[in-house]
């Protein structure tokens, strides 16, 4: 029988999970990558940046961390490592095309009338067809050349965090173009040589526009090139939970929002009666377990000195993905004046600098902004798609969040997963598991139900998002009810979704990717 194409779009990390899993099944792997490294956004970082996640939590179930790296929180280039140090120890690399760019899918075989009128993914709910395939369009991104693929079956390892920058826009005539000094995003920082990046912010004043990772890492680098001469002003539109270690008041995070008991306190999708009841009784501990966090975090950080005590929970922010660590020593570059913060509901450009809030009577001069705001996911994910209808399919509507069945399948695109598009707290244990999962989809283990039960599941996961996610709906964020989530994937897999010894461990101790290294 000849063997299965499956083409997988990127050699993240994600990528290369999906890789290794397919081959597991006997299928043929094509990873198209449009670098030439895999590790995704780890193969080029800000120098300083390390990883936001516990390594014990960021880790594959069975490939553990060298006993060299004995950091919870390791430095960019040992997290590169340990990607590639999976990649050689499973031979994926003799899969991977680099310098491949895929700049288009398209599904042949079946009309688009034909697949309305299905009520069942594909047709028949079956993850290959004998006569429909995908044709996959790839550049070499040196020659500029393109090639055409038949595959079986794509999986979409896109990246959410890299790609397509996140630009804000602004009036006519006050963007970038009426600025006389540079405009970047923090992507193209991000892929400067080290040594590079540090002479270009030297002697500049920097404007770091965010208030995410990337821009606190940027403001370090530039308050440590310039000091208090030329201080980095970071300017940021809300104010955010961050985490100087995953250790409040000395107790680990993980206890309070990675256990069983933690998701007894919030609503889940698809929950029963009782489970609701529970929620809605357990509430004040749910409020108890964010004020607990956010007391530890102020102690330990001088917000209100600074006026960066949040207006939004802790819950609410970890229910969006958008925890992260604060750069150590951050607010003593604060302190010093080498970083100034400061707030700017909007802005715009002007000749000189940088209008906040559209006033023209002051203007922030400065003679280099970074802009940190992001990526754009979506659109890297729509555009990816030849057919105007799968890219309406993928995208949604703004009032939705992409829909999404077990956060990797659109039910009405068929042949075709996309995995590491919803967050976690760590992505690589959500994306293993994913991939798992769909490994054992495609090895016919089980099968999807109809495109409507697909549908409405997808529903419920949208209501709990806008519930729990408040102003920052449309990030796709598993991180408050993960194990919920797993046990889902575990049931439809034939596995056992209780992967504790004893009742009181079940109940209290904290989920990791350790728990799922087998499937018993």
């Amino acid at each position: 029988m000849e063997m299965k194409k499956v083409a997988i779009v990127g050699a993240g990390m994600s990528g290369l999970i999906a890789c290794k899993y397919t081959l597991s099944k006997g299928f043929h792997p094509i990873v198209f990558e449009a670098q030439s490294s895999i590790g995704g956004v780890w193969s080029k970082t800000i120098e300083t940046t390390k990883l936001q996640t516990p390594k014990g939590l960021y880790q594959f179930s069975d490939f553990p961390w060298p006993s060299s790296v004995t950091d919870d929180f390791p430095i960019h280039h040992q997290v590169f490592d340990y990607i590639q140090a999976y990649a050689l120890h499973f031979g994926l690399l003799d899969h991977i095309k680099f310098n491949q760019k895929v700049v288009g899918i398209e599904y042949e075989g079946a009309s688009e009338a034909e697949m309305q009128s299905w009520s069942l993914w594909g047709g028949t709910s079956e993850p290959f067809s004998p006569t429909r395939k995908w044709k996959v369009n790839v550049q070499d991104t040196r020659t500029l050349s393109t090639v055409i693929y038949e595959v079986d079956f794509v999986i979409l390892c896109l990246g959410r965090f890299s790609g397509v920058p996140n630009i804000p826009e602004f009036p006519p005539n006050k963007g970038p173009e009426a600025f006389h000094g540079e405009v970047i995003h923090s992507m193209e920082y991000a892929a400067m040589e080290y040594e590079s990046a540090a002479k270009f912010v030297k002697g500049k004043r920097v404007t770091v526009v965010g208030l995410q990772k990337s821009a606190l890492d940027i403001a370090m680098e530039c308050a440590a090139a310039n000091g208090v001469k030329n201080p980095c002003t970071v300017l940021y539109r809300t104010e955010h939970w961050t985490v100087p270690d995953y250790l409040p008041w000395g107790v680990s995070l993980a206890y309070l929002y990675l256990s069983r008991f933690s998701e007894l306190l919030v609503h889940k999708p698809g929950e029963g009666f009782l489970l609701s009841l529970l929620a809605t009784m357990l509430s004040p501990v749910r409020w108890g377990f964010s004020k607990f966090v956010e007391s530890d975090i102020k102690r330990r950080l001088p917000l209100a000195k600074f006026g960066m005590v949040p207006k939004q929970s802790f819950l609410e922010q970890i229910n969006s993905c958008l925890v992260s660590t604060i750069p150590e020593k951050f607010y003593d570059k604060v302190e010093e004046g080498s970083i100034r913060l400061k707030k700017a509901p909007s802005f715009s450009f002007c000749s000189n600098g940088v209008l906040i809030d559209g006033n023209e009577d002051s203007p922030l001069e400065t003679d280099l902004v970074i802009l940190a705001t992001g990526f754009r996911g979506d659109k890297k994910l729509k555009d990816i798609f030849v057919s105007q209808t799968f890219q309406d399919c993928i995208y949604g509507t703004s009032k939705a969040a992409v829909p999404l069945y077990r956060e990797c399948i659109h039910p009405r695109i068929p042949q075709l997963a996309v995995i590491g598009f919803s967050e976690s707290v760590s992505n690589l244990y959500t994306s293993e598991i994913r991939c798992r999962w769909l490994a054992e989809l495609l090895d016919a283990k089980f099968k999807l139900p109809s495109i409507k039960e697909m549908e409405k599941d997808a529903e419920k996961w949208d209501e709990y998002w806008k519930r729990y996610s408040g102003g920052y709906y449309r990030r796709s964020c598993i991180a408050a009810i993960h194990i919920w989530y797993n046990d889902q994937l575990c049931t439809d897999m034939g596995w056992n979704p209780a992967r504790k010894k004893g009742l009181f461990a079940e109940l209290f101790e904290p989920y990791g990717p350790l728990d799922y290294a087998s499937s018993s």
